[in-house]
């Protein structure tokens, strides 16, 4: 019987890892330029973290974390989001004592149980940002900004921004016993989960994704006519500055965040070309985070992006694999291996260069050639070997030419064969 993987749990195989390197390559380079140093967490961390950040009656922390008790009888979690690890680093060497304001990004796996489906899996891949210290809407902006530069520079199409704003803890609850009385008039038209966490989370119910629930909730309040004066003044100048940056976007006032510790702006990059899963980015500010877990009074901002949902995002312009620069082809043992000593000259000179190990006949090797989209083949056999010269040939062109042994690397490298 045959082991298999753990459902929702996916490889990522040569022909597709390259998408993901590409992805990864564009988001460490592009917010470099922000400013944005990278850091690694891992991927285990205490579930007090998790309920003390995301909040105890929150869907992630109620029904879709990985978490165990380990041998030395402590409560641990594979981490369902990226934003609370990073601040618990940032809190723990304090990193605040070094320099206020921090921009960092990440890069790696975080796991949810939840049905696996198109572009959502248990365990999901996260690129995320968060800017530490800083109060003023324009890095709200910025933030968005580079949201939006990133999704142009890899060439991702037919998405937009939205954003909304969830007030703050002055103006939240107000609006938050107005949405909770609005809910109860319609209780029987809810779904269990919405009937279950109304009193508790009622910003979720808006977020809710049953037909019954998205009509029963259509003339709920909007919290943007709930903000207080500060909060109002602080949406108002992301949006002016995002207008100044030349960031289109959209005003979604039941947009809401499904983690506690989000405040005032609050965002998503979305599509219609992922079916249901229609966020492919989303984040906002956590001013109060990073107090709550136990640091400073510093305010924050933040996104994540799906891996996998950018990869169906590129759907045909998914990166092709590397092709070989030259695969060698020899006939015969001492043929075999001059190729394989000049092979390894071109690999320590930085050229990708394959060859065939097991001596079988040339149709076959040009077969293999052909198969890794090699650009050029050698052709090398016991007469080229006497003569010290191979056939070259350009696998896109077919034209072949006569090349002196001596000079392959020189032609590949610049630099000189060692005799």
């Amino acid at each position: 019987m045959s082991i298999t993987g753990i459902k929702g749990m996916n490889d990522i195989l040569p022909g597709e890892v390259e998408t993901w390197q590409f992805l990864e390559t564009a988001a460490r380079n592009l917010f470099a330029t922000y400013g944005f140093a990278e850091i690694r967490v891992p991927v285990v961390e205490k579930t007090d973290l998790f309920c003390r950040s995301i909040g105890e009656t929150t869907d992630i922390v109620e029904k879709e974390m990985y978490s165990f008790v380990d041998k030395g009888g402590t409560g641990i979690t594979l981490r369902p989001e990226g934003t609370a690890p990073v601040m618990r680093a940032f809190i723990e060497h304090k990193m605040y004592a070094q320099e206020p304001v921090a921009k960092l990004c990440y890069i790696g796996p975080m796991f949810r149980y939840e049905r696996p489906q198109k572009g959502r899996y248990r365990q999901f891949h996260q690129i995320g940002a968060e800017v530490i210290g800083i109060e003023d809407p324009k890095i709200d902006a910025q933030v968005l900004a580079m949201l939006s530069h990133y999704f142009e520079a890899v060439g991702i199409e037919g998405v937009s921004l939205q954003i909304n704003s969830l007030g703050c803890p002055e103006c939240r609850p107000g609006y938050r016993a107005q949405l909770i009385a609005f809910l109860e008039q319609r209780l029987a038209v809810l779904c269990d989960d919405c009937r279950r966490r109304y009193a508790t989370n009622p910003l979720r119910v808006l977020d809710c994704k049953v037909p019954g629930c998205k009509e029963a909730t259509q003339g709920a309040p909007a919290i943007l006519e709930h903000l207080c004066e500060s909060c109002d003044n602080h949406f108002a100048q992301v949006q002016l500055y995002l207008n100044d940056l030349g960031t289109p976007f959209e005003l979604n006032p039941r947009m809401v965040r499904g983690l506690d510790y989000y405040t005032r702006t609050t965002f998503e990059m979305v599509t219609t070309r992922l079916g249901a899963q229609s966020a492919v980015a989303a984040g906002g500010r956590y001013d109060g985070l990073i107090k709550d877990l136990g640091g400073p009074a510093l305010p924050g901002i933040g996104f994540a992006m799906g891996v996998e949902r950018l990869v169906l995002m590129l759907g045909e312009n998914r990166v092709a694999a590397a092709r070989p620069e030259l695969f060698l082809a020899a006939l015969g043992a001492e043929a075999g291996r001059r190729a394989f000593a000049l092979m390894s000259q071109l690999q320590r000179r930085g050229v990708s260069a394959e060859m065939d190990y097991e001596g079988k006949s040339l149709k076959s090797q040009m077969r293999r050639a052909g198969k890794l989209q090699a650009r050029q083949v050698l052709i090398l056999g016991e007469d080229e070997l006497a003569r010290g010269i191979g056939q070259l040939r350009d696998m896109d062109s077919g034209n072949q030419e006569e090349i002196p042994l001596d000079a392959l690397l020189e032609r590949f490298t610049g630099a000189q064969v060692s005799p």
